[in-house]
């Protein structure tokens, strides 16, 4: 079982910073590609130095300004291109699977929800083709109990997926606010490629310390026959993430 690390924290300082202690806990890193880690801004810093650590890297695209399902295209265009340029920075970095979000619907706007969704096939179908000539992996995750993200359900990931090879990130936590970890199991499994844990109540996306919710990990997670991926532990801080990785090992999965 390999267990990874990654925290919308980390972004917030230095990267030569944060590697040696991300590489003092963890043999693998995925780096959220926003604010202080934005991929094309430490592509040169990270060249340099991953030689130094023995770590293995993946990437979370960035999400505060980037929308697949923008309504208005030119806007749609330009998140479709950041996700091109980040596997482009991936591939020049031997870095090959990216987790994507689907995009959110209109904040402003009511009754908008089926023309963003065709926004953001659009968008993912435009990805998917890319996806095979770049030789990377890009996993499009499932969404938390927010109203106005899209992929909350195992059904709206069907949809969005429809039509296309594109794989699936499963954050057990996000489905877990949804109350369907086992749908997203059950019809998108042939898909995971990829997988986060973290653990809530279920009624909100804490990202607490695993153990400090009500999520059945062995349980749910021995579900996912064949799976030999990793386990990248989402959380607030470094501290929590050590933690959750001592729980986790400790149920044998």
């Amino acid at each position: 079982m390999r267990i990874g690390v990654s925290s919308t924290d980390f972004s917030s300082y230095r990267f030569d910073d944060v590697l040696p202690q991300v590489a003092r806990f963890f043999d693998h890193w995925e780096i959220f590609s926003e604010a202080e880690h934005h991929m094309h801004e430490i592509s040169g810093i990270f060249s340099m130095l991953k030689e130094n650590y023995d770590l293995t890297y993946s990437v979370h695209s960035p999400i505060s300004d980037t929308n697949l399902a923008a309504l208005t295209e030119r806007m749609r265009e330009a998140s479709v291109m950041e996700m091109l340029n980040l596997m482009e920075e991936c591939i020049n970095l031997d870095i090959d699977t990216i987790t994507i979000h689907p995009g959110i619907y209109s904040l402003s706007v009511p009754g908008m929800q089926e023309k963003s969704i065709t926004a953001a096939k659009k968008s993912i179908r435009g990805l998917d083709r890319m996806v095979s000539q770049y030789g990377v992996k890009m996993c499009l995750e499932n969404m938390p109990v927010f109203p106005m993200m899209l992929g909350r359900t195992a059904d709206e990931m069907l949809e969005l997926v429809d039509g296309t090879d594109m794989k699936v990130c499963f954050d057990i936590g996000h489905a877990n606010t949804n109350g369907q970890i086992e749908e997203i199991i059950d019809k998108l499994g042939d898909r995971i490629v990829h997988v986060h844990v973290h653990d809530n109540d279920g009624t909100s996306d804490q990202h607490r310390t695993i153990g400090e919710g009500n999520i059945d990990f062995k349980k749910h997670l021995s579900r996912l026959k064949g799976y030999d991926g990793l386990y990248v532990i989402e959380s607030k801080s470094l501290e929590s993430a050590v933690d959750s990785k001592d729980v986790f090992e400790k149920m044998g999965l």
